[in-house]
């Protein structure tokens, strides 16, 4: 008998439909607002900071859906943006500077379904909300940070080459090093070892035993090229590191990057997280210096006086032992008396020089010193915000023995410090600073209102369709709309698994695309029935041959539609991807609840049997 229902599909259908729903489900439970609180440098959140927060919450009559602290980090739920926002103003003044207070959307799924990996599906900046930042590269501290970085780097080859040489100074302003010599023989040594090793420079001979290095226009293009591709993927790490989900990190023009965060509200939390420029380095103490001396206002030409963290002196040398560019891996821990440590890794290059460094240093002094821009109340000529350079001294310590590729630093505050100085270290630090030429926020309402109003157009368009499937194709039509509600449960589901797909208000135009497609495909095999039936056939032989007829047709169609959503995601960005990738989906889902979903109910309801007059 024609058109019955082998076991493999009852299989396939089930498993399939059963695992969409069950990862669909996510989406019934909207994301709490949320308070996200973290503990800055010198302080700690702690059960202490929980009870504090929850009796000033009790007094002003705000009551938090849940408080959960874990790993140095309080995420305190609310029912309503009202109460968030009214909550974040109170824990500001009850917490004060030493905590960061930053508003958020938490997911709500329930443990059961996040314990198999469901989650509800990632929304774009225009659904979820969010910050959407422009920022811009600081050129000119990127090229003097290359010029100053090649001071170093000069003066380390001529020392290995035993070339001797009087001074190794920095040209800002001329991109530039100049090196003088005390004969004409060491500078045309220094030249030949130096032109060697780096082609991309311009060497020129003055007339006083200088030698002076310039940066050619290709070294220059090059660099400004690596500061800002580099500078990407470092922002792209820190996200990531912070759990953001689906960030935006993209390149536009020379100089500048778009960063779209959904789902943060709080732009100040957001600016912490991109524009912290932390990073190390590592120099000798100058013990043969006098630091009163110092003090008096006569430092050494090879040394800098800096000061550590309870504001006391100490004179270091200008030589950098080693930067935190060599830094591949950093995690926080506990030393054997349960103080804060960070344990670093370097990379090869990174560790071979430190290990070089340190075999002539055992027993003598180094210091760490701790790096970061921070923003003045200044501006440039452009109007964009000034940055000043911060540097302290965290860590002094006498080297016991060797390092090598991994070792720890030790005098970080508290615990929650070495997390934030761990994370930074192991994202990277910024090439150069950045400025934020352009912010905006886009509120959770006006995504709540962008949702509504994709629902509605979605829920109108099957409502239109459900009514013309019925009345035009009668029983087999609502075969038909079973299979279409099916295919949006599936694609639910398939949406809310793929790690890498963002449901964005295109994307929702994708959704009611995939609707009008999919119940096209069951258009023409009910087209096909009607003609085969037509034709003299009977119904179980209309069924068949219907169905096997009109798979050709439906999968040529929807072939050269799935080549254009992928020519879309190949060459789009941002809103034109999240169409491409919905639609895409939408045609496999549409494909499989229209050839066999719909096949099985109707092999169900009217196959092997006999049936005189079928409902079309």
């Amino acid at each position: 008998m024609l058109n019955q229902n082998s076991i493999w599909r009852y299989l396939l259908v089930i498993i399939v439909m059963g695992v969409s729903m069950l990862y669909a489900l996510p989406n019934l439970y909207p994301n709490d607002p949320s308070l996200q609180i973290n503990a800055t440098r010198g302080a700690d959140v702690t059960q202490q900071t929980v009870d504090q927060l929850q009796k000033a919450f009790t007094e002003q009559g705000l009551t938090p859906k849940s408080a959960v602290l874990e790993k140095g980090q309080l995420l305190v739920r609310f029912l309503n943006t009202e109460d968030q926002l009214a909550a974040r103003e109170l824990a500001n003044k009850v917490l004060g500077d030493n905590f960061v207070t930053a508003l958020n959307l938490a997911p709500a799924t329930p443990a059961w379904l996040d314990a198999i990996g469901a989650a509800p599906m990632k929304l774009g900046l225009d659904l979820r909300g969010g910050v959407h930042f422009l920022m811009e590269v600081d050129m000119k501290t990127a090229m003097e940070k290359n010029v100053n970085d090649l001071v170093q780097a000069y003066r380390s080859d001529l020392r290995e080459g035993k070339v001797r040489y009087r001074a190794v100074t920095a040209d800002v302003a001329n991109l530039r090093v100049n090196l003088s010599f005390r004969s004409a023989e060491d500078l045309a040594a220094a030249k030949t070892l130096l032109s060697g090793k780096d082609r991309d420079m311009t060497f020129t001979e003055a007339d006083d035993l200088t030698l002076i290095a310039a940066f050619s226009e290709v070294k220059i293009k090059a660099l400004r090229e690596d500061a800002v591709a580099q500078n990407i993927t470092i922002i792209r790490n820190r996200v990531n590191a912070i759990g953001v989900a689906e960030p935006l990190v993209q390149r536009q023009g020379a100089e500048r990057i778009v960063v779209q965060l959904p789902g943060i509200q709080d732009t100040a939390r957001a600016k912490e997280i991109l524009g912290a420029t932390a990073t190390l380095e590592f120099r000798m103490v100058d013990e043969a210096g006098d630091l009163q001396s110092a003090l008096d206002g006569r430092v050494p030409p090879n040394a800098q006086l800096y000061t550590d963290r309870q504001g006391r002196p100490v004179l270091l040398q200008k030589r950098v032992m080693l930067t935190g560019n060599h830094i591949i891996g950093a995690n926080s821990s506990y030393d054997e008396y349960s103080r804060p440590q960070v344990n670093i890794d370097l990379d090869a290059k990174g560790g071979n020089t430190f290990s070089q460094a340190t075999k002539e240093a055992i027993g003598k002094s180094m210091a760490t010193v701790f790096i970061e821009y921070k923003p003045t109340d200044k501006k440039d000529a452009q109007g964009r915000t000034i940055l000043e350079k911060k540097e302290e001294v965290i860590n002094v310590a006498t080297i016991q023995a060797r390092l090598g590729r991994s070792f720890r630093i030790t005098g970080v505050d508290s615990p929650a410090e070495a997390q934030n100085l761990a994370l930074l270290l192991r994202a990277g630090a910024l090439i150069a600073p950045i400025q934020i030429v352009e912010e905006r926020t886009i509120g959770p309402s006006l995504g709540q209102e962008n949702i509504e109003l994709g629902t509605n157009a979605i829920m109108w368009g099957m409502i239109l369709t459900v009514v013309f499937m019925g009345v035009y194709y009668k029983g087999v039509g609502m075969v038909g709309n079973l299979a279409l509600a099916s295919n949006v449960v599936l694609l639910i589901g398939v949406l809310s698994m793929v790690p890498g797909a963002t449901l964005t208000l295109p994307g929702m135009a994708g959704i009611l695309l995939t609707i009008g497609m999919a119940i096209d495909a069951n258009v023409l095999i009910n087209e096909r029935i009607r003609e085969e039936l037509e034709a003299g056939r009977s119904v179980q032989q209309a069924i068949h041959e219907g169905y096997n007829r009109a798979f050709a047709t439906i999968t040529d169609s929807n072939i050269t539609t799935f080549l254009v959503a992928l020519i879309l995601f190949g060459l789009g960005s941002g809103p034109v991807k999240g169409f491409a990738v919905t639609l895409a989906l939408g045609i496999i889902t549409s494909i499989f609840t229209a050839v066999t979903v719909s096949r099985l109910f109707v092999n169900l309801i009217w196959g092997g049997r006999k049936v005189d007059k079928l409902p079309i």
